[in-house]
């Protein structure tokens, strides 16, 4: 129904001109009335071409309609974006059903003989769903799909044990580090020897496979060639035990025992730089816990040892500490969230926190129950490790 316009009285009333097109209203009114002295035929072919040129049947139109239904839009002049318009009122008692997240682990792993070593990195997940976990001299591989465990490796060594694990290229090659210094690849694709002491952490950036040492040092290895070692970075004077690439490999990220986070530079060939960028000293424990933010490459967090307690949120192009939280217990790990922006974080209490980010608030609390139990168990592979608290709706 067009637009109104009140003139005089309350029930007198005028269209509005601006809305009208004046030149049909023009020839409604001063056509010719006697129908009978138009043949059906010529009739019929004026009335075909009124519909083609205005869009609907003249004989039909109204000048002006106060009363009755809205006439239906002609076929072909349909408004098709009358979806975004349309909205529907829910009832008051019906609401959003809001997330959920429970509380009780999806799987509960054996773990026996699973080393009580904070700087080491003992398990870690791959893109094909695959954990790899380090008991003591053995690395087994258990399949989340299928649940199935698989005996991959023993060290050689008698004395020596496996100390860190690292999945790269997307999930094809697994990354082991030993006690005695050496870096081995899945299915002993090869050997990279070059550090002297206990490998603690391994980051992978493309081929290039990074590994901190208790000596305090970085070796970057180029696993496609003979001579693999291409770079050693010397930022820390204690234990290498965080250690993680930036998701676009710009950057790397470690932490040490000596309670300080140095960030270094990629550059030609994806081997790291000499020096870093940025060095910060705001911790007052070991930094195990690197993590950087999948959605801001230039936001990550790190997280502190027991002496520390602190989760801190950095901007590696400032260098400036964008958010310092108390946490209840040492910090061991950090994970950024994917679907939500939110990070997770372990702590020594076996207890693990969600928080909102960038706010810092904590969602929400998950408690992990471990049982120890001896290492005589390894029929059952795996004894009292919770793996993955899921997320799903109420």
């Amino acid at each position: 129904m067009q637009r109104m316009q009140r003139i005089v009285g309350p029930d007198c009333y005028f269209p509005s001109r601006s809305t009208l097109d004046m030149d049909v209203a023009k020839f409604l009114l001063t056509r010719q009335k006697d129908a009978a002295e138009v043949s059906p035929a010529k009739k019929e072919f004026q009335r075909a071409r009124a519909v083609i040129l205005n869009g609907f049947d003249l004989e039909k139109a109204k000048i002006l309609g106060l009363s009755g239904k809205a006439q239906s839009t002609a076929a072909g002049f349909q408004n098709n974006l009358k979806a975004f318009y349309r909205h529907q009122v829910m009832p008051g008692c019906i609401r959003r059903k809001g997330r959920c997240i429970s509380s009780a682990a999806d799987w509960i792993l054996d773990a026996p003989g699973i080393r009580d070593d904070y700087c080491l990195t003992l398990l870690d997940w791959s893109t094909q769903n695959l954990l790899a976990l380090a008991l003591d001299t053995t690395v087994y591989l258990w399949d989340h799909t299928s649940g199935e465990t698989v005996n991959l490796m023993e060290t050689e060594y008698a004395a020596g044990y496996v100390s860190s694990v690292s999945w790269g290229n997307g999930g094809d090659c697994l990354a082991v580090g030993t006690s005695n210094g050496e870096v081995q690849c899945q299915k002993r694709l090869r050997t990279l020897t070059s550090h002297v002491s206990c490998v603690g952490c391994l980051s992978w950036n493309s081929y290039i496979l990074s590994s901190g040492s208790c000596s305090g040092l970085i070796h970057h290895h180029e696993v496609r060639v003979a001579q693999h070692h291409v770079a050693t970075l010397a930022g820390h004077m204690q234990e290498v035990c965080g250690l993680k690439w930036s998701l676009d490999g710009h950057y790397l990220a470690s932490g040490g025992d000596d309670h300080v986070v140095n960030i270094w530079p990629s550059i030609q060939g994806g081997h790291g730089g000499f020096a870093p960028v940025q060095t910060f000293r705001q911790h007052q424990g070991a930094v195990k816990a690197v993590a950087w933010c999948p959605w801001q490459s230039s936001i990550f967090a790190t997280g502190g040892g027991a002496s520390d307690k602190r989760i801190r949120l950095w901007n590696v192009c400032s260098g400036s500490c964008l958010s310092n939280n108390v946490a209840r217990s040492q910090v061991s790990s950090i994970l950024w969230s994917t679907n939500y922006k939110e990070l997770i974080s372990g702590h020594g209490e076996n207890q693990l926190v969600i928080w909102k980010y960038p706010a810092m608030s904590k969602v929400t609390e998950l408690r992990v129950r471990h049982q120890f139990r001896e290492p005589h168990h390894l029929l059952r592979p795996f004894v009292g490790m919770k793996l993955c608290p899921s997320e799903a709706a109420c």
